[in-house]
């Protein structure tokens, strides 16, 4: 078999529903890695909140973060593969403006280094903060002084998800890009324009030098459409979403919270 690249989302997807990596995946993948294939996540979230999982799987391969935004290798800071696409920081303050709508809890503004709120994140949820414990900066003019990677808007209701894309593709569809990605804080996060984790995908796949037909992505949710669409084999979780199971290859027999992703993975290479 040739060597191949596994691109694998997190929530949803590798995590189970308490957002833990199993035994199981985590010997499976590590399985994977030994037959000489490469692992790498690709995710919605920052590198701060998905860093745990990058060193309790112990890998040592680049990773996506931000939907798209930054690839980078998180054990070589002078990988020359490495890219960070950030938002303008008008565009990213104009988004402050949504506070107004009392369904939004918290709206945070994430570059490299800083995180920007508009609130206190201790007022924002009653079950705990997306962003507690977090050292942060006040999300305004005065103080954000750079181009963030990214503005996140966080919400108590998920069904109110679905207005506020539209509402922001409508007034900014041209200088932004819109992803939700799930996990315990249904998020919508926005990006700069042309930013989705198939982007990040590529270039790592070109640093391995591994051909498109040998690349095997995992997702669940909207945010993973692009990329289940580029790999040579797409996977959606048997949990995921109606309308990326129509544009994958495959779907996995058990959902996240089945070990869903082991279990396809045992099946195709044989394990």
């Amino acid at each position: 078999m040739e060597r191949k690249l596994v691109a694998i989302d997190l929530d949803g997807t590798t995590l189970n529903d308490d957002s833990k990596i199993t035994p199981e995946t985590k010997q499976t993948i590590e399985r994977v890695i030994e037959q000489g294939h490469i692992v790498s996540i690709a995710t919605g979230r920052p590198f701060r909140t998905s860093s745990q999982f990058y060193k309790q799987l112990d890998l040592n391969t680049p990773m996506v973060n931000f939907n798209g935004a930054l690839c980078h290798h998180p054990n070589d800071n002078h990988w020359k593969n490495s890219y960070h696409r950030k938002l303008d920081r008008e565009v990213a303050l104009a988004f402050t403006e949504l506070k107004r709508y009392s369904s939004i809890k918290l709206i945070a503004a994430e570059s490299r280094d800083h995180i920007y709120v508009d609130r206190l994140a201790e007022d924002t949820y009653s079950g705990g903060s997306p962003l507690r414990g977090v050292q942060t900066v006040p999300f305004t003019a005065e103080y954000l002084n750079e181009n963030p990677t990214s503005v996140n808007v966080f919400t108590a209701e998920e069904h109110f998800i679905p207005f506020l894309q539209e509402l922001i593709i409508e007034r900014y569809g041209k200088d932004v890009e819109v992803r939700t990605w799930g996990g315990p804080t249904p998020t919508l996060e926005i990006v700069s324009p042309g930013i989705q984790k198939a982007m990040g995908v590529e270039n790592i796949a070109n640093y391995y030098g591994i051909d498109r037909k040998d690349i095997l992505a995992f997702g669940d949710e909207a945010n993973d459409y692009e990329m289940i669409q580029y790999a040579g084999h797409g996977v959606v979780m048997k949990n995921g979403i109606a309308g990326l199971k129509e544009v994958s290859d495959d779907i996995t027999a058990v959902t996240n919270h089945e070990n869903g992703l082991a279990n396809y993975l045992t099946t195709y290479f044989d394990l």
